[in-house]
């Protein structure tokens, strides 16, 4: 069962009411998705779903939009998922108060929509979209590792393919935590590496540039065509970059009372947005123009030289895969929980080893085929923006506003009836046309596309 009895008239759960609930949850909700948390433990597991690695591509992004439109689409896209996000929040609290706490983003959709657009569209576009996550978090974290390498090795005989198995390793290693509460910590260690990295990042932008006497073109390149289509599929990158996808998931963690929690958690994930979003872009895209690379600190090499000292480089390389690391285990949290439920027992104990046995393999097989994707299409960041056209856009922009019109029946004559509407439809189509944009690139790209590719 997805809902869970919520606390009574005065905001507190009484012992029955809690052990009533526990017995009442499946093996998902009772061994993964933990509510023991606080309002800070809620901000660092969104600081860390959300502030995470892709941002270092925004520069990239902002090659296909100029200055203007770039600032533009990363405020808009800042100022539209924080208010998403809390509606979705407040959603969420809404059915809590009544005594119907929801646990999972289908669950939602089950409730509000009925049960096959949680079962036939939100269920698979949210498992596609955290799994991709995953699968591009092992392979960046691949190719972070091979630029280590290339420092020390530039003619060095490993491929790609090697340091992709190497992360997956670690990552078979994290996949065993037992729950999503039990990140908190290593979700705070995770929004330090974010601050650590986006400052390198930014600082060694600004070095590069300002030492660099080429001249730098902001220009926008291509015909009409071309344009229009870098346009979306740009803000596809950049809803990418802000997607989250378990916002259900993440609340889910927090002890009841949950009210006004994940709106202080959202506090602490967007401040710290704030000063990583802006100053990587800005700084990236200032120093390299036309020439950014999809990911900033690619631009720090040239030539197999680099512009920086070796032991900066290396340093924003080991923050980057640590943070890497931790980002793809809290994306694994909804494959996590379809595993449990699906081969745990929640009347055995957690830790019994009728429980312990399936966990293990059933999270290792999830981690070897993520790895082996990972490693058979280095091209995979091409049908990531197309992941995030048709997954992180409905998500997070389109369905939030749908879900808070739907339960709180806002008056038509309201401004934010009609503000909700708007986002709706203008979202869903910018998610349609970034998708079209996507798989142009694809096809474009598909002629260097081969499997185990040492790119």
């Amino acid at each position: 069962m997805g809902a869970v009895a919520a606390h009574g008239e005065d905001g507190k759960v009484s012992q029955q009411g809690a052990d009533h609930q526990l017995k009442d949850l499946d093996a998902g909700a009772l061994f993964v998705l933990k509510s023991k948390g606080s309002w800070l433990h809620c901000g660092y597991h969104l600081t860390t779903s959300i502030v995470a690695p892709p941002l270092l591509s925004l520069p990239f992004a902002f090659t296909f939009l100029g200055w203007a439109a770039g600032v533009a689409f990363l405020l808009i896209g800042a100022l539209v998922t924080f208010y998403s996000y809390n509606l979705l929040s407040l959603v969420l609290e809404h059915h809590a108060q009544k005594g119907n706490r929801q646990l999972r983003f289908r669950d939602m959709a089950n409730q509000i929509l009925g049960p096959k657009w949680g079962k036939y569209f939100v269920g698979p576009i949210q498992f596609m979209v955290c799994y991709g996550a995953v699968v591009a978090c092992t392979l960046l974290g691949g190719q972070c590792m091979k630029t280590i390498y290339l420092m020390s090795k530039p003619d060095g005989p490993m491929k790609l393919y090697e340091f992709i198995v190497i992360f997956g390793c670690l990552m078979l290693i994290l996949a065993q935590i037992p729950s999503f509460h039990s990140l908190r910590n290593i979700n705070l260690v995770s929004l330090v590496l974010t601050l650590a990295y986006s400052a390198c990042a930014t600082g060694g932008s600004i070095h590069i540039g300002t030492s660099s006497k080429e001249p730098k073109d902001y220009s926008l390149n291509g015909d009409t065509q071309d344009r229009l289509f870098g346009i979306f599929n740009a803000i596809a990158i950049i809803a990418t970059t802000y997607g989250n996808g378990i916002i259900p998931e993440i609340q889910a963690t927090v002890a009841p009372p949950v009210k006004g929690k994940m709106f202080k958690g959202l506090c602490i994930c967007y401040t710290v947005l704030s000063l990583t979003f802006f100053s990587v872009a800005i700084s990236g895209y200032w120093a390299f123009g036309n020439n950014s690379e999809p990911l900033v600190i690619s631009n720090f090499l040239a030539d197999g030289q680099t512009l920086l000292p070796k032991w900066f480089v290396l340093m924003v390389n080991i923050f980057t895969i640590l943070q890497l690391s931790a980002v793809a285990v809290v994306y694994l949290q909804p494959t996590n929980e379809v595993l449990e439920n699906t081969f745990s027992d929640p009347k055995r104990k957690e830790f019994s080893a009728r429980n312990v046995i399936p966990r293990a393999v059933s999270r290792s097989m999830s981690v070897i085929i993520a790895t082996t994707i990972a490693a058979m299409l280095p091209f995979f960041g091409d049908i990531n923006s197309l992941i995030g056209a048709f997954g992180f856009i409905p998500l997070d922009f389109v369905l939030p506003v749908v879900f808070f019109n739907l339960t709180f029946k806002p008056s038509k004559r309201s401004i934010v009836f009609w503000l909700n509407v708007t986002i709706a439809v203008v979202f869903s189509a910018i998610g349609v046309i970034a998708a079209v944009a996507a798989v142009r690139q694809i096809g474009l790209d598909a002629k260097t596309y081969r499997l185990f590719a040492n790119v």
